[in-house]
């Protein structure tokens, strides 16, 4: 028997999340979203089923929050087949940029289409590819880096933490600029330490790495957000210039989070006016839109 797939909650309504309790400044990005409409093939056994999360409702949510650019991020629901986020950056465009999901062999005229449409970096889902000697998963990202490097794009990693720290010898000596999604994902219940977080943190410091804060829940799972303030502070105190926040809307599988209040953990981990400003305009806009 086939085990039911997780069902997403339902999106909580826009006006229902915490304002901001600072002055959210002008040109301000949400560098991870992701969005699900009817009529769009998700791939062959999806790790959940249709998510309640469309572009109008997350339109409606960055509008209540003060957030005026965005950055849609491919799902591993739809794979590598980039029709939504194609027809999510005609829709909004030039505010809103995408990373998309490609196969080795994707032609490069195809890229180009992406790259007129606001396309800027490329994930790679190394959570699929997590069994992969270490050595054949850098043999993919140095592919993947030669795709991206024609168009001044990055690469973005979608990985568990403990495939971030089996590459963090590779990646401090990576000339390619990388973003690493949701913190390192370097959660205590995979093992991950104290001493692997601050190696992350030396390549933050030395290397072409940038990080997303985003996801926070995913790395407290059942503890308080609050108990993940200590690497949200570390990561600014050591890089401010190198962090971007990403919402990690609709916040799978739970739509009922509140977006809002996840904004709000930047007034404790970044107290700094400037440094909020470095993470949510300088740092998106030197990624995203230098162009």
């Amino acid at each position: 028997m086939t085990a039911e797939l997780p069902k997403p909650l339902p999106m909580r309504a826009a006006e229902s999340n915490t304002r901001p309790t600072f002055q959210v400044p002008s040109n301000s990005c949400d560098t991870h979203f992701h969005v699900f409409e009817p009529g769009f093939a998700a791939v062959p056994n999806p790790l959940y089923s249709f998510p309640d999360g469309t572009l109008q409702q997350y339109l409606r949510m960055t509008e209540w929050l003060g957030i005026d650019r965005m950055v849609l991020v491919q799902p591993t629901y739809y794979g590598t087949d980039n029709s939504l986020l194609v027809d999510v950056l005609r829709k909004v465009g030039p505010r809103c940029r995408g990373v998309v999901r490609i196969e080795e062999d994707t032609p490069e005229r195809e890229l180009d289409r992406y790259h007129e449409l606001g396309v800027r970096a490329i994930r790679l889902d190394l959570f699929a590819r997590a069994s992969w000697p270490t050595e054949d998963i850098i043999a993919y990202v140095r592919s993947m880096a030669a795709r991206a490097r024609p168009r001044g794009w990055h690469l973005q990693f979608y990985t568990p933490g403990t495939v971030v720290r089996d590459l963090l010898p590779f990646l401090g000596d990576l000339e390619d600029t990388f973003v690493i999604d949701h913190m390192g994902y370097m959660k205590e219940s995979d093992g991950l330490t104290q001493g692997d977080f601050d190696r992350l943190v030396r390549v933050l410091h030395q290397g072409s790495c940038y990080i997303k804060l985003s996801g926070p829940y995913r790395i407290a799972k059942d503890k308080p957000l609050s108990s993940v303030e200590p690497l949200g502070r570390a990561l600014v105190a050591a890089r401010p210039d190198r962090l971007f926040w990403g919402s990690d809307w609709p916040h799978l599988t739970d739509g009922q989070r509140d977006t809002g209040e996840l904004l709000n953990l930047l007034a404790d981990w970044a107290p700094n006016e400037a440094d909020r400003h470095q993470i949510l305009v300088d740092s998106p806009g030197r990624l995203f839109y230098a162009d």
